[in-house]
């Protein structure tokens, strides 16, 4: 079953990949920034969501509330987290892409971001690229971010089976190897539940729906939560 999942959504993203997806706006508050203050405390927590259409809520009704950094913000200050995360996702982007515009997205940020969640590689995937050059522009990345003294959750993906056994063990090595290296803490992303319940994944068999992206917050909030800077020192 899991491989029939993957190799369905294999397909979806070989053809998502023939059409290319508008880039989406320079990074947007979420939509919580404006709404009614939740019960939360310490001092505001600074988080970037930097990545490609998962982060962006490609497809979403209202992406500013449902996209995963909008709903992940909402669950975290539900919880209590004083965070603000600012959404960065680009439709489309590959690691290539995102390499480019990290730094001028950075150094565009009101303030310093006291952690940022890294998502890229599934337009990789879908466009056939060569791991090694995942690899190499993922390591750039936390390069730059460690340079910059920033946490990182950097989200794993995996390949799919069709890929042929060699370039599934070359890509899905990059992201464990490179948390490893750069001192970042690993998080896997997308999951096989959401990929085989119809409910939960949009039409074009890649994107998730609000639904779908709210188990994926479910399946990642814990993780993320304790990558969060202590309260009392958070905000520095």
């Amino acid at each position: 079953m899991r491989v029939a999942c993957w190799s369905m959504l294999a397909a979806s993203l070989a053809l998502a990949g023939c059409k290319d997806e508008a880039p989406a706006p320079a990074v947007t508050a979420t939509a919580s920034a404006t709404a009614a203050p939740a019960d939360v405390t310490g001092p505001e927590v600074r988080v970037l969501a930097f990545g490609d259409s998962l982060f962006a809520g490609y497809g979403l009704a209202d992406p500013n509330t449902q996209s995963y950094p909008a709903q992940l913000e909402h669950a975290l200050r539900e919880a209590g987290r004083n965070v603000r995360i600012a959404n960065a996702g680009v439709s489309g982007d590959t690691t290539a892409a995102g390499r480019q515009r990290l730094a001028f997205t950075l150094d565009n940020q009101p303030a310093k971001p006291d952690l940022v969640l890294l998502e890229l590689g599934g337009n990789d995937l879908l466009r056939g690229l060569p791991p090694e050059q995942t690899r190499a522009n993922l390591d750039a990345m936390l390069t730059e971010l460690g340079k910059r003294k920033i946490p990182v959750v950097l989200m794993s993906l995996q390949a799919p089976p069709n890929a042929g056994p060699q370039f599934q063990q070359q890509f899905d090595r990059i992201y464990a190897d490179l948390a490893k290296q750069h001192g970042a803490t690993l998080v896997p992303f997308v999951t096989a539940q959401v990929f085989t319940d119809p409910k939960l994944i949009q039409a074009d068999h890649v994107h998730p729906t609000a639904e779908g992206v709210a188990k994926l917050v479910d399946a990642t909030e814990e993780a993320i939560a304790k990558t969060l800077p202590a309260p009392a020192a958070a905000g520095g």
